[in-house]
């Protein structure tokens, strides 16, 4: 709008400078008069520039594999429930073991033997604990225990 508002305005000079200066239809005589020089107008309308369309959007993805942490590798428990029947290296692990004593008025039962038959001549050891017991076990024995509170390895 404010390129047509100067193109009117110049236009409106152009034709008052043309009126001026005789002709003519004015009737008055030219060749007395000196020639100026004209203003020479020029106009020059800039376009606005169009908005630069915006950049398109990248996604990258990157894989990370990320190293997992080593965990404990699962093994014979190192402590158990003063119930069961377990063999030492494979649902137990070897090791000296403590137990606070009997769970029940009719103490706390432990067998150690050297298989799972139930046979008498099996036995290694065996006791009937009235308080606090200790045993010590070795791999491929069974341990058999009843009216026990939890057993816990010490060594």
């Amino acid at each position: 709008m404010k390129y047509g508002a100067v193109a009117l305005v110049s236009l409106f000079i152009g034709v008052g400078i043309g009126n001026s200066s005789g002709s003519a239809e004015t009737g008055r005589d030219t060749a007395d008069t000196k020639a100026e020089p004209r203003p020479t107008v020029t106009v020059t309308e800039t376009a606005e520039a169009e908005a630069a369309a915006p950049a398109p959007t990248v996604t990258v993805t990157k894989t990370v594999n990320a190293k997992p942490k080593k965990t404990k590798e699962p093994g014979p428990a190192t402590s158990f429930s003063g119930e069961g029947e377990y063999l030492v290296g494979e649902d137990i692990k070897a090791g000296t073991y403590k137990t606070v004593g009997p769970d029940s008025e009719f103490g706390c039962y432990w067998e150690r033997a050297k298989d799972a038959s139930g046979e008498f001549g099996s036995i290694i050891a065996n006791n009937n604990l009235n308080g606090p017991g200790r045993v010590t076990l070795n791999n491929g024995e069974y341990f058999k225990t009843n009216r026990c509170r939890q057993w816990t390895r010490v060594g």
